[in-house]
């Protein structure tokens, strides 16, 4: 990206579902689902307290889950609940940066919680007023890591477009894949983790922002891929979530971050602020230990975690927006990061602007 005419983030909006569930709640719902049916239960359900959460929000109430629910009605509830998020988190950054939805050039979306044919954005595009010629970008598949991930891809389609105005939405619906049928340690782990949720960014060269995208890279591990992702099954998308998620991050993570670092001239003792994805409680304590990280030094992902659970790929976007409202704001130098299916690990790279 020419260092003359950087990629400017203009805003960062979130949005969330209306039903709020307690995890005490979601554990007394878990406990009468799987209890009489799960032989290792009473050992897993400690993970409803261990997990750091205290709520999170979901697109339904908590009673429509306890009961079968198939593929054509949780795409109905995934098309109708993520086409809304889409639409509050949108408006959100465009009012905060003050454009309207006509000013976008192009949008990308990043979805990996369900099937939406045409995509969420082509939709919703007439509610929120986005152009006849406006690009579409939907991206499936990167799960957690999709919203860094997205943030670099939509980064640069504005460097390649000087002065292209590019919307990223991230919109994951992570409870429509609770699953009373699906016996599994993921399964139930994943009933005391995932939340629903959606974020907006805005990202134009030329303009005064938030901050400026400095670089950004991947990495992936080889024969990795059943770590982390969706069995595509007949009552739903079945998770994929190995207990090895904070050890591998703990052994591995800080080379792969070092490396992105170092293709893009820069080392992590220039970085100011890692901004993490928070995936758990143990992920955030893997990644504090594997980064030398002082304590409490990711408190604020503490805090979404608590307040939203995991929900997929907007989950560091939701930590991007609380930095940059934050009293003290953007550190000089942030480095948002996520891991996500491949197994892969996603780095942005943003400085704060002057």
């Amino acid at each position: 990206m020419p260092s003359e005419t950087p990629v400017q983030l203009l805003s960062v909006a979130t949005a969330v579902p209306p039903h709020v569930i307690t995890q005490r709640e979601a554990a007394e719902v878990a406990h009468r689902s799987f209890a009489d049916r799960f032989d290792d239960f009473e050992r897993l359900v400690k993970v409803f307290e261990s997990s750091g959460i205290r709520k999170r929000h979901a697109v339904r109430p908590l009673e429509w889950y306890p009961r079968t629910i198939e593929w054509p009605e949780r795409t109905e509830a995934y098309l109708e609940a993520a086409s809304d998020l889409f639409v509050t988190a949108a408006q959100k950054a465009l009012d905060a940066a003050g454009l309207a939805a006509s000013d976008v050039d192009a949008v990308v979306t990043v979805s990996s919680t369900g099937i939406a044919t045409p995509s969420i954005e082509a939709r919703v595009g007439g509610r929120i007023g986005l152009r006849a010629d406006v690009e579409r970008i939907p991206v499936f598949g990167l799960g957690c890591a999709g919203g860094v991930s997205g943030l670099s891809i939509a980064s640069r389609l504005a460097a390649g477009r000087r002065g292209s105005l590019v919307l990223l939405v991230a919109v994951e619906i992570c409870t429509l894949a609770f699953r009373l049928d699906k016996l599994t340690k993921a399964n139930i782990v994943a009933t005391a983790l995932f939340g629903d949720g959606a974020a907006a960014c805005l990202l134009r060269t030329g303009d005064d922002g938030i901050a400026a995208i400095e670089a950004s890279g991947q990495h992936t591990w080889p024969d990795t891929l059943s770590i982390m992702g969706w069995d595509v099954e007949a009552q739903g998308l079945g998770v994929v979530f190995d207990r090895a998620i904070p050890p591998f991050a703990r052994d591995n993570i800080a080379p792969a971050i070092d490396a992105i670092l170092q293709r893009n001239g820069l080392s992590r003792g220039d970085v100011d602020r890692f901004a993490c994805h928070p995936g758990g409680t143990k992920v955030i304590e893997a990644l504090e230990a594997a980064l030398r990280l002082p304590d409490h030094a990711l408190d604020d992902e503490r805090h979404i975690l608590a307040e939203y659970g995991n929900m997929s790929a907007p989950t560091a976007l939701f930590v991007l927006e609380r930095l940059a409202g934050s009293r003290a704001g953007m550190a000089p130098r942030t480095l948002l990061t996520a891991m996500g299916p491949g197994f892969t690990a996603s780095c942005v790279s943003l400085t704060r602007t002057p």
